[in-house]
């Protein structure tokens, strides 16, 4: 046998992840989902534009190298490239596939919606996975997700087993005492255009890019967090840059700690729903003997 036929059957027998996203908090995700031994893979959705793309597997799907957390981030376009990368020890399936692609090629065992839609009427992704967790506003348990994890910064990691999350209030968390003003947000919809990248120092006013022929400034002085990959299509309202001015770069490689709060969030989720369905199932079981 060859070994992508192993590697196909031995897909197909393991538990399978999906992380529906491939930014910072996905990606984050798919590391702790990799070290529980699940087989994961992060669908790719561009709505909104990745920009902390340092901390997040995101640039795997152009083929960059991208590690976190000791894993690597691989694309994968197929089920048998996807078979084949999550058969490597400390790696993740990165795919341009929807989430509909995906579940044709198998079924799906945990469903992580971590897109961080806020503004998005979000689907019932209940049935589409043996269980399934919504990331940060618009979901409701019972409704669009079996349990549900805060994102918002005054409730993150915070579990929401009945109910609804919070909405989004708006509100950005503070780095280096300064909020909402750090991000420069799209006023159009075009593609974007940038010669920097991630960890770059720009003083005040410095031309980042160009969004549909309109100039993008730094808003302040400090180091680039975040700036969404040249060439992306921006949708209007979406941040297009982040800036960081604390005095020296950090936390633009590999989680930061919201990220691992959240991970750590998803995969006790992950486990209080899969504990919860394997108790129902057991009394199915002894109520038909």
């Amino acid at each position: 046998m060859s070994n992508a036929s192993q590697n196909l059957l031995a897909f197909q027998s393991r538990r399978l992840a999906v992380v529906m996203g491939t930014n910072e908090i996905a990606s984050a995700i798919a590391v702790a989902l990799n070290r529980a031994g699940y087989p994961t893979v992060l669908s790719h959705d561009s709505y909104p534009p990745v920009i902390r793309r340092g901390m997040a597997f995101h640039d795997a799907l152009y083929d960059d190298f991208v590690e976190l957390g000791g894993v690597v981030g691989r694309r994968a376009e197929s089920l048998l490239e996807i078979a084949s990368v999550t058969a490597r020890r400390k790696s993740v399936a990165v795919t341009p596939l929807s989430l509909t692609d995906l579940l044709a090629l198998r079924r799906t065992d945990v469903l992580v919606d971590a897109r961080m839609q806020k503004s998005r009427i979000t689907p019932d992704f209940r049935g589409l996975a043996r269980v399934t967790v919504g990331l940060g506003p618009k979901f409701v348990v019972g409704e669009n997700c079996d349990i549900a994890v805060e994102t918002r910064p005054d409730r993150v990691g915070g579990l929401i087993r009945k109910g609804a999350t919070e909405e989004a209030d708006g509100v950005s968390r503070l780095l280096g005492g300064v909020g909402r003003e750090r991000f420069v947000y799209s006023g159009r919809s075009g593609v974007w255009r940038t010669p920097v990248d991630i960890g770059m120092w720009v003083p005040k006013g410095f031309l980042i890019g160009r969004h549909e022929d309109v100039a993008v400034f730094a808003p302040m002085d400090g180091f680039l967090r975040g700036v969404a990959r040249d060439s992306t299509f921006a949708p209007e309202g979406v941040k297009l840059v982040e800036i960081d001015p604390r005095t020296r770069a950090e936390g633009f490689k590999d989680a930061d700690e919201r990220c691992r709060v959240i991970a750590s969030a998803t995969m006790k989720a992950v486990k209080i729903e899969t504990a919860r369905r394997e108790a129902l199932a057991e009394t199915a079981v002894g109520e038909r003997r």
